[in-house]
């Protein structure tokens, strides 16, 4: 989890985790957004723009997976964007498929929202996995950063369900001894990443799943909905 406006002064003093170039476990920008040389906040802040949204400099906190041995790949990264007192103005799901596309869903936060998990929905605009349909829903669960964090993606057609994927992490400290100890514990996580869903693709494929064929990238940010609780 890392706060994109200091990244460079957050990884300084680390041994093992090496900001814009390769190492044990990296950072870079270029992983994330459009993968130009455009800062991450101007990116995020248009994305917000164009939805009507002004954090005013508030923080903006990404949670993704880091390149392990120089190799990363993120299907899913959480952009937390508040506003500068602190509360929670928006969420942007940046979603990358294995054919090296992305597309963002983003959605925002109203003001008088209170405690507890926040609750979004948007329909899918992203081809993904080939042996899914493209009129599906997204349900997200997202519990904010605190002492733990987690993230719920239920997928569904209609009110069928279809799939339901999640993360859950436990807050550590960025310190050398922790990232040594979160490689020792999750070794090669990012190349797991890949090699299970081209298992899961395989297996998938043996059974029978028809392939469907991949539609033009989206042009422009899905903006989704908040769903009260």
């Amino acid at each position: 989890l890392l706060e994109i406006d200091a990244v460079e002064e957050t990884t300084r003093n680390l041994r093992l985790l090496n900001h814009g170039r390769s190492g044990l476990i990296s950072f870079s920008p270029r992983d994330h957004g459009n993968r130009s040389s455009t800062p991450l906040r101007a990116q995020v802040e248009a994305h917000l723009s164009d939805a009507g949204i002004d954090i005013a400099g508030g923080p903006i906190r990404l949670l993704t997976m880091p390149r392990i041995l120089g190799y990363g790949f993120n299907p899913i990264s959480v952009y937390f964007c508040h506003r500068p007192d602190g509360t929670l103005a928006a969420l942007v799901y940046e979603v990358t498929n294995t054919f090296h596309e992305r597309h963002s869903y983003l959605v925002a936060v109203p003001e008088d929202t209170p405690p507890g998990p926040i609750r979004q929905t948007t329909e899918k605009r992203f081809f993904v996995s080939p042996y899914m349909d493209m009129n599906l829903t997204y349900d997200f669960t997202v519990r904010q950063p605190g002492a733990a964090v987690s993230v719920i993606i239920a997928v569904r057609r209609g009110d069928t369900p279809i799939l339901t994927a999640s993360f859950a992490g436990r807050r550590r400290p960025l310190t050398d001894p922790e990232l040594l100890r979160a490689f020792l514990t999750h070794p090669l996580l990012t190349w797991k990443v890949t090699a299970g869903i081209h298992w899961e693709a395989l297996k998938m494929m043996v059974k029978g799943a028809r392939y469907r064929d991949r539609p033009s990238l989206p042009q422009a940010v899905t903006v989704g909905s908040f769903r009260k609780p």
